[in-house]
């Protein structure tokens, strides 16, 4: 049986290896506790014997004649069983509420890790909304079933293996009469859980669908405002949001059905023993006392299993996000790390292209559909160690693409990249990306500081050296001119900063690391021609002694690059310098340029015949 075709719950006991013997002792203290709740009906019962019976009742024939004794007795008895019962259900509500708390951060930073560790293509084919449901309320789904279903499970077993040995023990001839609705109840309750299983996990799809929702709304707000679409982005809202009610409203059709139906088959089991019960009562064949007990025990057996509706409707919303919880974490990583280690101090920074081509949406069976086209053709390069290149090209050349093969995002359909002579695909992923600093044209800030921003991925980084880097970026002057300088908060995607702000921002970060591989992508793309001559003026300086690489439409950021390498539908058409590149009438680059400066244009112009 794969894991897929498991029981949720069985994959979820799987997963708690750990915590199995603190599940142990939490079981045993929910036992005992509802062994010592179930013990005052007892006490009730033997104390109507002592009244009735007096000196001939059960405890007289113990040994204690003296009817004041036995109540006595019997008072010190609840005291104990009173006390006990409350000290076990401390101890049960303790350790079942940490062990649902501990599993659930477990669980969803196992699940948060797992994610990180997906390739990309994950992410494309899925909302991050989704992902947030699963990670947040399919997690909150599983604790609040762990915190309070798991105990009422286990006390309602106790109770039936109780309550059913005391009934055999007393009166096995009425036994049978409150016995006798349970399998009813049993297999009632079986069959709604078949019932309500499936649409309780077509709420919880649902719920990933209205999150995706609202994720993507908030993420573009700006667009919506400035469209004022924010009617019609409402109108979407309550679609989905009235869809999750529907969903969840046929789950509650049939889970509030239950407890009435219940209740209707156990009432019959108490009429039985009550009726018959007093029968024998008054045949002289059942002590009034053990009646007694009958009556109270059957109402504490069976009027538990009115909630056991609740309990399932718990049980069933925490199987559903079990199970997609758990089909998360089985999700396989296709980019996984290869055996080589390779040391940042150890890299010189060639970076050499063999026969590449790539193809988006291929799988590991290497086949892609046909409606997804080869972005890269049978590319060939060399980028010497130190050299800054720079990668041109019409939009959808392939230049961005080429920098997530490099860095790993995605593996070559065909070919293989090197660096500095090893195959990427057998290099440690951490090992590679720690070698290789990437600015992205679409920035990124995390909502924090602005010295934490520049100091990310390299910790451990003093106030010092972000400084540095904040200069060599030509940031410094900006931040000091922030409310709080440095530990001025830059607010959610750094959206306090401007365009050119945050570019430098990421630049520093990209310094402060101090790579011997440094990517830049459009890094002076959405930037006006102050801030990209700051921008360029700090990218001259970093790029010395190390490997650069440039991808720009704006050619005059690589004019001075020592090779560039111009892409047309991925594959390599021209390489040379800027010089070489511009003396070719006919060629791609030069074009570019004519283009790009104006030339092309005067050049279209009609001429006026003088003579």
């Amino acid at each position: 049986m794969t894991e897929t075709q498991q029981h949720p719950l069985s994959r979820l006991w799987q997963y708690t290896g750990a915590y199995h013997r603190t599940v142990v002792i939490a079981t045993t203290y929910s036992t005992l506790n509802k062994i010592f709740d179930l013990a005052p009906p007892i006490l009730i019962g033997v104390a109507v014997d002592v009244v009735v019976q007096q000196q001939d009742s059960f405890l007289a024939r113990l040994g204690i004649p003296d009817v004041m004794t036995q109540l006595v007795v019997l008072g010190v008895l609840t005291a104990v069983i009173w006390a006990c019962e409350s000290l076990f259900q401390y101890l049960y509500a303790l350790q079942w509420r940490n062990l649902a708390q501990t599993i659930q951060h477990d669980l969803r930073l196992d699940a948060y890790d797992h994610v990180q560790h997906l390739d990309m293509a994950f992410f494309e084919e899925r909302s991050s909304g989704g992902l947030m449901a699963i990670l947040n309320d399919d997690v909150n789904q599983l604790e609040r079933f762990l915190d309070i279903g798991a105990n009422e499970i286990i006390q309602l077993i106790t109770t039936i293996l109780v309550i059913g040995g005391i009934f055999m023990a007393t009166a096995p001839s009425v036994a049978w009469m409150t016995v006798l609705p349970m399998p009813i109840i049993i297999w009632g309750s079986i069959r709604f859980q078949k019932w309500l299983a499936p649409r309780y996990m077509r709420v919880r799809e649902q719920v990933s669908v209205l999150n995706g929702q609202l994720a993507n709304n908030l993420g573009g707000i700006a667009t919506i405002k400035s469209f004022t679409a924010e009617a019609h982005e409402r109108e979407r809202v309550r679609q989905e949001s009235n869809e999750y009610r529907q969903r969840n409203r046929d789950a509650i059709a049939l889970s509030a059905a239950f407890v009435p139906l219940i209740r209707m088959v156990i009432v019959i089991g108490f009429i039985a023993i009550m009726v018959f019960g007093g029968r024998l009562v008054v045949q002289g064949t059942l002590a009034v006392g053990a009646y007694s007990v009958l009556v109270f025990m059957t109402q504490r057996l069976l009027w538990p299993l009115t909630r056991l509706g609740e309990t399932l409707d718990l049980y069933q919303r925490a199987m559903a996000s079990t199970t997609r919880i758990m089909n998360l974490l089985d999700t396989p990583a296709e980019i996984t790390s290869g055996p080589e280690t390779l040391p940042v101090a150890a890299v010189n920074g060639e970076i050499v292209l063999q026969d590449v081509s790539f193809t988006y949406g291929e799988g590991r069976n290497g086949r892609a559909p046909a409606s997804y086209p080869t972005v890269i053709q049978n590319l060939s390069l060399r980028i010497k160690a130190g050299e800054t290149a720079a990668i041109v090209g019409a939009t959808g050349a392939g230049k961005s693409t080429l920098m997530k093969l490099l860095l790993r995002f995605y593996d070559v359909s065909a070919g293989q990249i090197l660096l500095d002579g090893h195959d990427l695909r057998a290099l440690q992923i951490s090992d590679l990306r720690q070698a290789i600093g990437f600015v992205s044209q679409d920035v990124f800030l995390f909502h924090g500081t602005v010295r934490e921003n520049i100091a990310y991925g390299t910790f451990d980084a003093s106030m010092e050296q972000v400084i540095a880097a904040a200069k060599s970026a030509e940031a410094h002057d900006f931040i000091m001119d922030l409310p709080q300088g440095y530990d001025t908060i830059v607010g959610e995607r750094g959206q306090k900063l401007s365009g050119g702000q945050r570019q430098r921002v990421s630049i520093a970060r990209a310094i402060l690391k101090d790579p011997p591989v440094l990517v830049l992508d459009e890094a002076t793309s959405s930037v006006d021609n102050e801030t990209e001559a700051a921008i360029q003026r700090s990218l001259e300086r970093i790029a010395v002694g190390r490997t650069t690489i440039v991808i720009a439409h704006r050619l005059s950021t690589v004019r001075n690059a020592d090779v560039i390498f111009v892409l047309e539908n991925g594959r390599l058409q021209e390489q040379g310098r800027h010089e070489t590149l511009t003396e070719k009438n006919n060629g791609i680059y030069a074009g570019l340029w004519r283009v790009q400066t104006g030339q092309a244009a005067h050049l279209s112009k009609p001429t006026t015949n003088l003579n």
